[in-house]
C-alpha cells in the first residue's frame, strides 16, 4: 500500500495535529492549549505496526475530522479534546506490544482509549484497562466475545454475527452450494468463520475445506500461503470465504496463481481493501467482500480524504471504520456534555443516553446536538456508520453491512446494505 511507509510517523503524528486542529478556534496560534485537569482527555490504541496498519489512515481521518468539528463548535464543556497517548497495539505475533500500550494508555491519565482495532488484542488488555475505570470502545471490534465484557467498553461496530449472516446470505444469494475457507487462527478469523458456515449451511450449502473443527487454520504469521490454496481449490467449492488481515496480500495472488476465479472469492472487513497494488489491474473484478457500516456519502468522504491529506500528507485508499472512529469521538464528546463532566464515570453514565437508547431528539453535528443538551433535551446522536442506539451490551442495536464487489481498478465498489439487528 502507498501508505505504509506513514504509518508509524502518521499515527504518531495524531497528538501533534489534534494540536494544530485545537489551536484553530484561538485566533489561528500555532502555540499547543495548555490543558487543565477538566479538558477530556483521550488515548488511542491503534496498529503503527502489524497486518491491521492499513486500516489505520481512515481511522485517524475520522478522529480528525471530529475533533475538528468538535472545536469549530467551541469544544467539550468550552475546553480542547487533550490526546494524551498514542499507543501501539502491534500485531497478534507479538502479545507483549498491546500489553505495553495498554500500560501506556492506563498511565496517561486518560478517561478514554479508542482502540483496539484488533479484536483479539482488545480482548487480551480490555479487562486490565477497563478495570482501572478507564472507557474503551473500538471502530472496528465484532468478536461477539466483546458483547457487555464490561460496562466501561463499547464499540461502534457491530457483532460478527451481523457481517457473517449478511456475507452468507450473499453467498447463498449467489447460488454458491459448496464453500472452502481460508482463515488465520485469531478469535477474529474464527468466530466470523463460524457465523458464516453457520449460516450457510442453514442454507443448504456444504463446508469442504477449512470449516470449524478441520483444524485448518493457519497462524496469524504465516505468510506463504501455496499449500493453503491449493488444498482448498482441490475440495472444488463453489465459493472460497478468506477471513483474515493483511495476510490477503500473499493469498490473493497464490489464489490467482492457481487459477481461481476470482469472482468465487469472498472477503471480509479486515481485507476487503484496495489491491491496486497487489495484482494486476483488472485481475480481480468480481471479487465479493463485506464491510459494516453504512457507505459513506460523497461528501464526508472528500472530508476524510481532504484532513487526511491536510493532517497526514496522503491520500485514503479506503474510508473503512473511518465513519466509525468518527462517531466513537463524538458520541464520547456529547456524554461528556451530557454529564456536565469529564471524568470516565461520569461519560459512562451517559453513553447510551446521547445515542438514542432513551429516545430523544435526533441530531447528526456536534453543534446541533450541544444546543439540544445545552437546553436540557434528550438527544438521538445520528452518527456517520448508521448504527443504532447503544443497547445493554454496549453494542450498537442495529447496524448497517455494506456489500461490495471488485472493478478493474481493483477497488471495491459499493453494490447494496444490509441491515441487521443485533441481538
Amino acid at each position: 500500500m502507498k501508505m505504509i511507509s506513514k504509518r508509524t510517523t502518521g499515527a504518531l503524528a495524531i497528538a501533534a495535529s489534534a494540536a494544530l486542529l485545537l489551536s484553530s478556534c484561538s485566533g489561528g496560534t500555532t502555540e499547543e492549549p495548555k490543558s487543565s485537569g477538566d479538558g477530556l482527555k483521550i488515548a488511542t490504541l491503534l496498529p503503527h505496526t502489524g497486518s491491521l496498519g492499513f486500516l489505520m489512515p481512515p481511522v485517524q481521518a475520522g478522529m480528525a475530522q471530529a475533533m475538528s468539528e468538535i472545536e469549530e463548535a467551541g469544544g467539550v464543556l468550552g475546553q480542547p479534546i487533550e490526546i494524551v497517548a498514542d499507543a501501539n497495539e502491534g500485531d497478534g505475533s507479538d502479545i507483549t506490544v498491546v500489553e505495553k500500550g495498554a500500560d501506556e494508555v492506563i498511565a496517561s491519565g486518560a478517561a478514554f482509549v479508542l482502540g483496539a482495532m484488533s479484536s483479539s488484542r482488545t480482548l487480551h488488555v480490555v479487562e486490565k484497562i477497563t478495570g482501572e475505570g478507564i472507557l474503551m470502545a473500538s471502530p472496528s471490534n465484532t468478536a461477539t466475545a466483546l458483547s457487555g465484557i464490561s460496562p466501561n467498553y463499547f464499540r461502534t461496530a457491530p457483532p460478527d454475527s451481523v457481517q457473517g449472516s449478511a456475507l452468507a446470505n450473499q453467498i447463498l444469494a449467489d447460488g454458491k452450494g459448496s464453500i472452502a475457507y481460508l482463515t488465520f487462527n485469531d478469535d477474529y478469523g474464527i468466530g466470523l468463520r463460524d457465523t458464516i458456515q453457520q449460516v450457510t449451511e442453514a442454507g443448504g450449502a456444504t463446508t469442504v475445506y477449512g470449516g470449524k473443527g478441520d483444524g485448518n487454520e493457519f497462524p496469524v504469521d504465516q505468510t506463504t500461503f501455496s499449500a493453503d490454496v491449493t488444498a482448498a481449490k482441490a475440495a472444488n467449492p463453489d465459493a472460497i470465504v478468506v477471513v483474515t488481515f493483511d495476510q490477503i496480500n500473499a493469498i490473493l495472488p497464490e489464489l490467482l496463481a492457481q487459477g481461481v476465479d476470482p469472482s468465487t472469492v469472498y472477503l471480509v472487513d479486515g481485507n476487503a481493501n484496495s489491491f491496486a497494488d497487489v495484482v494486476d489491474l483488472g485481475s480481480v473484478v468480481g471479487m465479493q467482500g463485506s464491510i459494516p457500516g453504512a457507505q459513506a456519502n460523497e461528501d464526508f468522504k472528500k472530508q476524510l480524504d481532504t484532513i487526511y491529506n491536510a493532517e497526514f500528507g496522503g491520500k485514503l485508499e479506503s474510508f473503512t471504520y473511518g465513519p466509525e472512529a468518527y462517531d466513537l469521538v463524538m458520541i464520547i464528546a456529547l456524554a461528556a456534555e451530557k454529564a456536565g463532566a469529564t471524568d470516565a464515570v461520569s461519560v459512562q453514565a451517559q453513553l447510551a443516553a446521547v445515542t438514542g437508547a432513551n429516545g430523544g431528539e435526533e441530531c447528526d453535528t456536534f453543534k446541533d446536538c450541544k444546543a439540544l443538551i445545552a437546553d436540557g433535551k434528550d438527544i438521538h446522536y445520528m452518527g456517520k456508520a448508521g448504527t443504532g442506539p447503544l443497547n445493554e451490551n454496549n453494542d450498537p442495536s442495529t447496524a448497517y453491512i455494506g456489500i461490495y464487489k471488485y472493478d478493474e481498478s481493483n477497488t471495491p465498489i459499493f453494490q447494496d446494505a444490509v441491515k441487521g439487528e443485533v441481538k
